[in-house]
C-alpha cells in the first residue's frame, strides 16, 4: 500500500466538533501519533478538554475517517486522561482564531510557583476588561457564558483547566 499523506498532519487538520474554529492539533486534544515501523499501523492518542466531554466518539470518527483518506485504514485511537488536558496545550494559533470567533481564549501558560488568577477576561470585540461572568456553562461544557460592560455583547469563555 502506498501511503498518501503524513498521519500526524491528516490527523492534526481534523476540525473540533464543538468549536468549529480550530483544530484537535491546535486545541491541545492531539497528543501523539505514532507509526509501527513494521506493520504501519497508526496509533493516535488523544486527551479531551475535561472527562465528560461529549465530541469524543466524533472526533474519533474524523481521526479515522482523515487517516484513512491519508492512506492508513487500519488505526487505532487512544484515549488518557493522564496528565489531565490544560489550555496550556492550546497553540498561539488556535488562541488567536478562538479570539477571531468571538471566543475569549484563556490567558497564556505561566510558569514557576506563581499560581495564575484570572481578575479579567477581556472581550474578544472591543477588547474592554469591563467584563462579568453570566454564567459557568456557556454553548458548551468547557466554556463559560460572559458580557461586555463596555460593548454589551455576550461571549464565550473558554474555561482554563
Amino acid at each position: 500500500m502506498v501511503l498518501v499523506s503524513d498521519p500526524r498532519a491528516a490527523v492534526a487538520a481534523v476540525v473540533d466538533p464543538e468549536i468549529r474554529v480550530v483544530t484537535i492539533g491546535e486545541l491541545g486534544i492531539l497528543r501523539a501519533v505514532d507509526e509501527d515501523p513494521t506493520t504501519g499501523r497508526v496509533t493516535v492518542t488523544i486527551t479531551p478538554t475535561y472527562t465528560g466531554c461529549p465530541a469524543m466518539d466524533v472526533i474519533r470518527a474524523d481521526i479515522r475517517r482523515a487517516l484513512a483518506a491519508a492512506g492508513h485504514p487500519d488505526a487505532a485511537v487512544r484515549t488518557v486522561y493522564s496528565p489531565a488536558w490544560s489550555t496550556d496545550w492550546i497553540s498561539a494559533t488556535g488562541r488567536a482564531k478562538l479570539a477571531d470567533a468571538g471566543i475569549a481564549p484563556p490567558g497564556p501558560a505561566r510558569s514557576g510557583p506563581v499560581v495564575p488568577l484570572t481578575l479579567a477576561v477581556r472581550c474578544p470585540r472591543c477588547g474592554s476588561p469591563e467584563t462579568e461572568q453570566v454564567s459557568r456553562f456557556g454553548s458548551t461544557a468547557c466554556k463559560a457564558l460572559w458580557r461586555c460592560r463596555s460593548c454589551s455583547e455576550p461571549f464565550d469563555h473558554l474555561k482554563a483547566l
